[in-house]
């Protein structure tokens, strides 16, 4: 990519995870608002730039991928070698600024490595040395408005925060054949179901969540499952209390139909999880259920979003299941046994009905 000598380049560092990614569009918003001719360029995890794909507001996406424990990894950048030639590239750019929005030791180092004389990041880790601007990064408050006051610490205005992503029309149209060949018309009011968790015992039970889908049913509401191949075999033992009327698409659509599926939605309801996030940016209205982990930070970030979150003397807890608290008879920590049925459904009727009268949201 061509890049004019004089032309400010600006390097943002915040890669991993659909949550964290999507949570990043509105920093990038303002960010180009902004700097309307700064070159641009977003380092990300290949498997997590899914989700951005398309965004306006970035020139080029850089892919970071070390070997990690985490699902979107795929050890590209596997060896000290491979680190070292990434480096280079990366210093070869000649980067003006640098703002590091992961908090970890080696995304700073990774910034002064990248010769940058800007760099702007949260001073967490001791390592604020590496920091040209140094940002307090605070616990009590929202992913998005960290990542916002980063922007604002470094002088920049902030005209908006609410989340977005893009689908093509090949992706629109992929996501509508998949709801005509399970037998909706169109005309349903269609309530997506997220069931799953990257850690089990964080989840819902999905038989609850069976039951769910029987009460909104028998409110002429269409139900399906979403979830990605590794979802399938969890659900596989539970399909049947789902009921035959269930659109189980468990396994059964790519990462970017799913996001063209959300849009198509009149309830989204979930764990905490990526989907979650993404169902916040397609602004449907959503329930959304915490467990051992706090909303504050991860919450979705959405008005529209009704959370459903018990709070114990342990909450939020550092999810060593079960050394930190007993195991329910179904294996779970009391603060997700304690979500129910009821109130799940409650919430999820009462947003519908707030949509039916025009509610608009974020």
């Amino acid at each position: 990519m061509v890049v004019g000598k004089k032309q400010k380049k600006i390097l943002v560092l915040r890669y991993r995870f659909i949550g964290d990614t999507i949570l990043t569009v509105p920093f990038l918003r303002n960010l180009r608002l902004a700097e309307p001719d700064a070159h641009i360029a977003w380092v990300v995890a290949p498997g997590t730039a899914e989700v951005v794909k398309g965004i306006p507001y970035v020139d080029e996406l850089i892919h970071w991928d070390p070997v990690t424990i985490h699902a979107d990894s795929r050890g590209k950048h596997r060896t000290l070698s491979d680190k070292i030639v990434f480096i280079r590239e990366l210093r070869a750019r000649r980067f003006t600024k640098v703002y590091v929005l992961k908090r970890s030791f080696s995304s700073a180092i990774m910034a002064w490595l990248s010769g940058a004389r800007e760099r702007i990041g949260f001073n967490t880790e001791g390592r604020g040395f590496l920091l040209t601007k140094r940002v307090p990064y605070r616990n009590d408050r929202h992913e998005v408005e960290n990542f916002l006051a980063v922007l604002r610490a470094d002088g920049v205005a902030v005209a908006d925060d609410h989340l977005e992503y893009w689908t093509t029309s090949e992706e629109d149209a992929a996501a509508a054949k998949l709801l005509a060949d399970a037998g909706l018309t169109g005309e349903e009011r269609v309530v997506a179901f997220h069931p799953f968790a990257s850690i089990q015992e964080r989840g819902w039970h999905l038989e609850d969540f069976a039951l769910l889908a029987a009460r909104f049913r028998e409110e002429g509401l269409a139900v399906l499952v979403l979830g990605a191949p590794a979802d399938y075999p969890a659900f596989e033992g539970v399909r049947e209390m789902f009921g035959p009327k269930t659109v189980d698409l468990v396994g059964k659509s790519s990462l970017r139909v799913t996001m063209a599926l959300l849009k198509r939605c009149a309830l989204f309801v979930g764990n905490d999880s990526g989907i979650m996030h993404l169902a916040a940016a397609a602004r449907i209205p959503m329930v959304a259920m915490f467990g051992p982990q706090s909303p504050v930070k991860f919450g979705p970030w959405s008005d529209r979003a009704a959370v459903i979150y018990k709070k114990f003397a342990c909450s939020p807890c550092r999810q060593k299941f079960f050394t930190e608290c007993a195991s329910s008879p179904r294996k779970k920590p009391a603060c997700v046994e304690a979500i129910t049925v009821d109130e799940v459904f409650g919430e999820g009727m009462r947003l519908l009905n707030l949509n039916q009268e025009g509610t608009h949201g974020k």
